[in-house]
């Protein structure tokens, strides 16, 4: 898999980093979960979604653009830049720890992929699904068409994992081979979904074409329930809506609804052409399609409103988190912890970001949680270490052919040989050429 620059994704935020990183005497404080966003649309009693991140879903239709770009320009069914798509989605989801399949199909004498990745935990009998098709035209990337889609339902799933959440109901995530040939790869998991595990999904959300560069803001008005969470989340930012026709029955939620599945979904619009009173709404060019790229082959990273995008992956998680009903439960303990961005060099020197630890008494404990966000654009070039206070080094991460970006862990550490109180520091280094990144934060939970 083709490895992105530095260009690519990270020196647009070289103006935002420290050159050296500040030691942080922290008093101990009560853990604090992933920053959230919250709306009048959370329900009392529920856990906020966190804030998606533009960058990180921007970072992997990047990564979509270049498996395109090496794959003759498009990852269309039975085409190796597909396959590609598939395998940089499974590794990222495989690296957060959910359970993956790859389920196969054969549509037009070439072989498809489903890939299904379920999060550990929830009730099996309440299952919620959100999907989107992976696939793009032949005739171009479809960072759009559904690039879009797919890299807002991957960076959800990914908060998922970073918040440590726990839902009332199983979560499902899926990506859908072969939709641009008829829904194929959706149809063909929903027909081969035995009715008893048919009955257990409680919903089926679909995400397809959430980046048009004129966007509209529309919403499957299918199941009630899942209506009114989109909607509820629009109005709490100020943002209109109205119902979504263009692709009705035409994306893969469609197989889901006629299985008797409840259903619903976003969409900013494809070949239609956005109305005067629209614009006036929602802003963007009335007289012009939502999207001019529509299954063409200017539909590239370039072919994408950021805004829209935001709001759609935000809007998407609410769904998530407020659908399945659960709760994010930080570490428990103190927490020291370290923010200033810290650079860390192209194929350079370590770097290291610092905790100080006071007024404790003893060792540190026999299960010290470390935490580590790191911003990278290819994270198999980082080795990584804890430093303790008298300079023992314990690794954490290995260089190696890790073919994927950041690294958002809380490792586990025996540090019972050390003196608790005294600075910490957490050792990054880049080994590799052609990638660099940032360590965005530090913590140690005792």
């Amino acid at each position: 898999m083709p490895r992105r620059t530095a260009a690519a994704t990270v020196l647009a935020l070289a103006g935002l980093l420290a050159t050296a990183a500040p030691a942080a005497t922290a008093a101990p404080v009560t853990a604090v979960p992933t920053t959230a966003r919250t709306s009048p649309a959370t329900p009392a009693g529920t856990a906020a979604a966190p804030d998606v991140p533009l960058a990180n879903v921007k970072a992997h239709l990047t990564q979509l653009q270049s498996i395109a770009t090496a794959n003759g320009g498009n990852r269309a069914h039975g085409r190796p830049g597909y396959k590609a798509s598939v395998d940089y989605v499974k590794a990222k989801l495989d690296a957060a720890g959910f359970t993956t399949t790859l389920q196969q199909f054969t549509s037009s004498g070439a072989t498809g992929y489903n890939l299904i990745a379920d999060w550990p935990g929830g009730d099996p009998n309440q299952v919620l699904m959100a999907g989107a098709h992976l696939d793009s035209v032949s005739s171009g990337a479809g960072i759009n068409d559904n690039g879009s889609g797919s890299a807002a339902v991957l960076e959800t799933a990914l908060a998922v994992s970073r918040a440590g959440f726990k839902p009332a109901k199983h979560l499902r995530f899926a990506w859908w081979g072969a939709e641009e040939l008829g829904l194929v790869g959706s149809k063909y998991y929903v027909a081969n979904l035995p009715a008893t595990e048919r009955s257990k999904l409680s919903g089926y959300m679909n995400f397809d074409m959430i980046g048009s560069p004129n966007p509209g803001y529309f919403v499957y008005d299918d199941d009630p329930t899942i209506e009114k969470t989109f909607k509820d989340y629009f109005t709490g930012i100020g943002v209109a809506t109205e119902i979504e026709t263009e692709g009705d029955g035409r994306s893969d939620h469609a197989p889901f609804k006629s299985a008797g599945v409840p259903v619903g979904g976003l969409f900013t619009g494809a070949s239609r052409t956005k109305t005067a009173a629209q614009a006036q709404k929602w802003g963007g060019t009335a007289g012009q399609s939502f999207d001019r790229c529509y299954h063409s082959s200017c539909d590239t990273t370039a072919n994408i409103n950021d805004t829209a995008l935001d709001r759609n992956s935000d809007a998407l998680a609410h769904a998530v988190w407020t659908l399945s009903a659960g709760t994010t439960e930080p570490p428990t303990g103190d927490t020291y912890q370290n923010t200033a961005d810290v650079a860390i060099p192209d194929n350079g020197a370590a770097v290291t970001s610092s905790v100080t630890v006071s007024g404790r008494t003893g060792n540190a404990p026999a299960a010290l949680k470390v935490g580590v966000d790191i911003v990278h654009t290819w994270r198999g070039d980082l080795v990584i270490d804890l430093l303790a206070p008298d300079g023992t080094a314990y690794r954490l991460k290995n260089s190696g052919n890790d073919s994927a970006d950041n690294v958002q862990e809380t490792y586990t550490v025996d540090a019972s040989s050390e003196v608790a109180n005294g600075t910490w520091r957490l050792r990054v280094q880049d080994v590799g050429p052609y990638d660099t990144g940032y360590i965005s934060a530090f913590s140690l939970t005792f």
